[in-house]
């Protein structure tokens, strides 16, 4: 799980990384450090920090990940310049450092790593949600080991991801440039630089003036592997009007969908989430892919509203199960990760587990508010973030199989 916003960030790791049933309640308490068997990317208060065995590497809120994870890119003021250090988040090897001319943070990389996007570092201050107003920007391509394109593009644009090539870039265009207040998805050619709009799912180039425009705020974002998407929730989007929609002359009426950006075919496609998603605060909502790959989940704890889509037809249902079921409520911040035919659910002091159909399978309670949730990959291991560690559950019986402690922790992002 990673945020559209908070994609995984961290720095200064160093050479090495020393990386069932209708009511079955359980209490999970520390107990005896035992460390974990996965690395785990987990937000600090200082950074996003990388977790390996018992050891937590130091953190730094200047970098990216790459999309599946695997490559943590981390900014390094150089008396002007930049040292770019790229770190194997599996083993917590450096693979590269290079210097780069001038201050750069860096913004976005593609699934393996091998590019990262940066643009001028944030001023202090600056608000998460909107850029600084500017007429145009400037985008540093870079490997690991060399700087391989400068750009220098008219508007506010803002490095999202990578298509899957790595010789596009999509961009969050910011309108209006010099008062940013929202902003379209446009890919830009990294061989030619032109800036072009994204196609409709037809692959049929968008109308204009039908590009649909997004607000800044309530974003969250997964990464599917199986379908070669990105998938973003968007809550409080009451006047957004969809392509389809501005091409259709309709309006959606809804207050939060899920944003399908196909990242090979240039084209995106919007499920419309029905009510009460979106109604609520932005932080009880949240969404998580199965281990499959064709389900996804949109969490609003604050209903206690589970919304199912299918990711092949990019629609609610399929038909099984329901659209949206009725599950456990939690109240704060929401959490979800998935399994196969599992969804985890936090945001009290308890992991509620549920069936697709939103059957209650079991409840487990920890010491302290949830913060973040992570499956192993192999689905056997469930992650549970707590205040200064986190817990490792056999995602099966819940039981407590070990922990590790994580000083000032903020959330558990995922486990890889």
């Amino acid at each position: 799980m990673m945020t559209r916003r908070h994609l995984l960030t961290a720095a200064g790791l160093g050479a090495t990384v020393a990386l069932v049933g209708c009511d079955n309640t359980k209490s999970n308490s520390p107990g005896t450090p035992a460390g974990v068997p996965d690395v785990l990317l987990v937000d600090v208060s200082g950074g996003l920090t990388a977790v390996r065995g018992a050891a937590v590497a130091t953190a730094s809120a200047g970098a990216v990940t790459s999309l599946d994870g695997t490559r943590l890119f981390a900014a390094e003021d150089a008396g002007g310049d930049t040292i770019l250090r790229t770190v194997d988040t599996r083993t917590g090897q450096v693979v590269g450092e290079y210097k780069l001319r001038g201050r750069w943070a860096p913004r976005a990389a593609p699934v393996g790593g091998q590019r990262v996007a940066l643009t001028a570092p944030p001023a202090a201050g600056a608000s998460p949600f909107l850029p600084a107003g500017r007429k145009r920007t400037e985008i540093l391509i870079a490997t690991p080991g060399k700087e391989v394109a400068r750009l220098d593009l008219a508007g506010n644009l803002v490095p999202d991801t990578f298509d899957t090539s790595g010789n596009g870039l999509y961009v969050l265009d910011w309108l209006p440039p010099t008062a940013p207040h929202h902003y379209r998805v446009r890919w830009v050619d990294l061989i030619g630089g032109a800036v072009i709009p994204l196609n409709t799912i037809a692959k049929t180039p968008v109308p204009q003036g039908a590009e649909e425009e997004m607000s800044g705020e309530g974003r969250l974002a997964v990464y599917s592997p199986r379908q070669g998407m990105l998938f973003t929730l968007y809550t409080h989007q009451p006047d957004h009007q969809h392509t389809r929609d501005l091409i259709a002359d309709r309006r959606s009426n809804v207050h939060a969908f899920v944003h399908s950006l196909n990242l090979t075919q240039r084209w995106a496609y919007c499920v419309d989430l029905p009510a009460p998603f979106g109604e609520g605060d932005g932080s009880t909502h949240t969404i998580a892919e199965d281990q499959t790959g064709r389900s996804l989940y949109v969490y609003d704890g604050a209903s206690g509203s589970l919304a199912v889509v299918d990711t092949e037809n990019l629609a609610l249902g399929s038909p099984q199960p329901p659209q949206v079921v009725t599950v456990p409520r939690a109240a704060g911040t929401a959490y979800a990760a998935a399994a196969t035919q599992r969804v985890f659910l936090g945001g009290d002091a308890a992991v509620h587990v549920v069936r697709p159909d939103g059957s209650v399978i079991a409840t487990w309670k920890v010491a302290d508010k949830v913060r973040g949730l992570g499956v192993s990959a192999d689905g056997s291991r469930l992650y549970v973030g707590q205040s200064d560690r986190v817990l490792m559950l056999d995602a099966t019986s819940g039981r407590q199989t070990g922990w590790v402690a994580v000083p000032g922790l903020v959330a558990l992002r995922r486990a890889l």
